[in-house]
């Protein structure tokens, strides 16, 4: 946590951007989603020069070119979605925990990229969550979704088990699953240091409709999961390797 802190302590001449952030989000037919978005890595951009923070992005050629998708993604911490953000191009939203989501800067992060929060305790509520966002992708929208509904501060790259009703969202859209291996993100803010770190976002082949039309989410479930982590793994070694999977 003292990297955060640092960062926070950092970052406050600029602290007049987080109600500017704020503002934006509310004030939405004047500011386009390409905007807001931007925004939002502009200032993970600053974060991350403040903080001594580099994120290296690989097998960005896989994201489908065209319409909306889901992306699933390892969790390991507070950094995750902004790594991913930094490196994805074009506008995504994710899917929060709601009860993580309304910290001050975090809450106006979620707010300027319409994201979803999500109460984890409340299956209806969670459930209502995940047909919104299968409604969203059919009309374009991408989203980044934790499937292991949370993280654990455990230091390392260990992955935690999917939970396989997130993966209704993308099967709800017919949409394409987009496996993200994400590597040394807990170091982000869980290493009591404020030495350089490097993290890797990994964008693995996609899941087509086509290819999982006839499969549960627990079969589609268990075959991502088995395939971000063998990337996880690979990828301390060899990322060439780990990014065909």
């Amino acid at each position: 946590m003292i990297r955060f802190f640092y960062v926070i302590l950092g970052n406050l001449h600029r602290v007049w951007m987080i109600p500017k952030m704020g503002y934006m989000a509310r004030h939405q037919e004047k500011y386009s989603e390409e905007l807001r978005y931007e925004y939002d890595r502009h200032a993970i951009r600053l974060m991350n020069n403040r903080g001594r923070i580099r994120t290296e992005a690989y097998g960005m050629e896989h994201l489908p070119e065209e319409g909306g998708y889901v992306m699933f993604a390892n969790h390991q911490g507070k950094y995750d979605a902004l790594g991913i953000m930094l490196s994805h191009d074009r506008p995504c939203s994710v899917v929060m925990d709601d009860a993580r989501s309304h910290m001050p800067l975090v809450k106006q992060f979620i707010d300027l990229v319409g994201g979803k929060r999500m109460k984890l305790n409340d299956l209806r509520q969670a459930a209502g969550i995940i047909r919104e966002v299968g409604n969203e992708v059919k009309t374009g929208r991408k989203f980044i979704i934790f499937p292991s509904g949370g993280y654990k501060h455990r230091n390392g790259n260990y992955v935690d088990p999917f939970k396989p009703g997130s993966f209704k969202s993308a099967m709800r859209a017919r949409a394409p699953i987009v496996p993200v291996a994400l590597v040394d993100s807990w170091k982000v803010f869980d290493l009591w240091s404020l030495r350089r770190v490097r993290t890797k976002v990994l964008y693995l082949k996609p899941l087509y409709y086509e290819e999982y039309k006839g499969m549960s989410s627990v079969e589609i479930c268990n075959q991502i999961y088995e395939r971000i982590c063998k990337a996880v793994y690979l990828a301390e070694n060899n990322v060439e390797e780990a990014v065909l999977q």
